[in-house]
């Protein structure tokens, strides 16, 4: 399973479950929030890390770039598009 379908699942269990929901969004609170979520997700058993968070939505905005206009210098940019982390919470923080 891969970041970005490790996120999905968690999300789709977090917008049914009020209490998971809720300690997903504590570890916002801590003082280093990513690594509290990851560590929330490896006790939930699902093998993420810090870095597996940032590289999933680097590459994912490396792979859109290059396949608009060649990659060049005129690919748009996409702000937040490669923030899979604050997309996750935006998505269960809406319910």
């Amino acid at each position: 399973m891969n970041t970005l379908e490790i996120l999905e699942e968690l999300q789709k269990k977090a917008l049914r479950d009020e209490a998971l929901r809720n300690e997903l969004l504590e570890t916002r609170k801590a003082d280093k929030p990513v690594a509290a979520f990851c560590r929330k997700c490896q006790e939930l058993g699902y093998p993420l890390y810090e870095m597996d968070l940032i590289s999933a939505g680097e590459d994912f905005y490396a792979s859109m770039r290059r396949s608009t206009n060649g990659g060049g210098e005129n690919s748009p940019m996409l702000e937040g598009e490669d923030d899979f982390y604050e997309l996750f919470f935006c998505a269960i923080q809406g319910k």
